[in-house]
């Protein structure tokens, strides 16, 4: 390369960085859209509000949830990976478009998981409890296995959508206990609870967030958390592990990413107000009164759950036959 050339390539590489520089600092400059991929109502829901709520407030542009739900969240993750990597169109979402999907569904993605969005934060972590209409005598794990047994083919659970960690939740019990269950996908969580409390579904594995006020209400029965621990905000409530099951363990999180050719200064301004939210005692201590804990904004250890979440529910779809279309 010629010393001009050089030079040139030089100075171009200067201006682009002053402009990224530039960009990072008028960012956002609009409303950013942040895609749920899950309809209204659930707990995915509730935290992506809570985050762009905080986020609007630190930087004083709005950050606007919008649900755009289907295929398992496939259709709002595919949306956002082919969006305009401008920082303007960002995915907020739980484990299956991310880690889950690509193993669950037998005919592929049309996004890939790992090359399309990079990591912004990993909001929260979430129990996952076990609920049933409270109308059923049943009053723990091992009355649920017995229920089942007894009435083959009349024990559903529902779900937000196939490979949701609530559905791979549901299937994992299944296979575990031996149960005779049927999964029912519904569109989101919302319409899948309200069947459970009129009846027409017996059990539910759902994340805390939105099911601890129908628990508190009576107006379902809470019979396990199906995590390796009981949640704070329930701690009179067993594990799923704890009533004959050793070694069941199943949580959730939601995570906020980005496109993966977003510019870097975009990302590490992100990256700095997300770590600032998360950081907020009012919002951390909102967070632990749904019974979540807080995550990280650190991108090294977010991508390294991301791989160890991956390789977990792989092999839970494996055992249990899990599949979608």
């Amino acid at each position: 390369m010629s010393y001009g050339l050089r030079r040139l390539t030089a100075v171009a590489l200067s201006v682009f960085a002053l402009s990224g520089a530039a960009e990072a600092q008028n960012y956002p400059e609009r409303v950013v859209k942040v895609v749920n991929p899950f309809p209204a109502g659930g707990s995915v829901d509730i935290t992506a509000r809570l985050l762009s709520q905080k986020l609007s407030e630190q930087t004083g542009h709005q950050f606007v949830v919008e649900n755009r739900g289907g295929a398992g969240g496939n259709t709002g993750a595919d949306a956002v990976a082919k969006s305009d990597p401008d920082g303007y169109t960002l995915l907020f979402t739980a484990p299956g478009p991310l880690v889950v999907n690509q193993k669950l569904f037998t005919n592929g993605l049309p996004y890939d998981p790992e090359k399309d969005f990079t990591p912004i934060v990993l909001f929260a972590t979430t129990p996952i409890v076990l609920m049933v209409n409270p109308n059923l005598p049943i009053k723990n794990v091992k009355d649920l296995i017995d229920y089942s047994k007894a009435n083959p083919g009349k024990v559903n659970f529902g779900s937000a959508g196939m490979g949701s960690i609530p559905h791979l939740t549901g299937e994992l019990f299944k296979f575990m206990a031996k149960a005779d269950v049927t999964h029912v996908p519904y569109r989101g969580t919302a319409p899948a609870m309200n069947d459970l409390i009129a009846g027409h579904l017996q059990m539910f594995f759902d994340l805390l967030p939105g099911s601890l006020p129908q628990i508190s209400t009576g107006k379902v029965r809470g019979i396990a958390n199906a995590g390796a621990k009981r949640p704070a905000s329930l701690p009179d409530l067993p594990t799923v592990a704890e009533q004959g099951l050793p070694g069941f363990d199943s949580s959730s999180w939601v995570a906020l990413v980005a496109p993966a050719k977003t510019p870097a200064p975009v990302l590490a301004k992100l990256r700095a107000e997300a770590a600032k939210a998360i950081a907020s005692p009012d919002l951390t201590g909102r967070i632990k009164e749904m019974g979540s804990e807080i995550g990280t904004a650190n991108e090294q250890e977010i991508r390294a759950f991301f791989a160890s979440e991956q390789k977990k529910w792989a092999e839970v779809i494996r055992v249990s036959g899990a599949k979608a279309e």
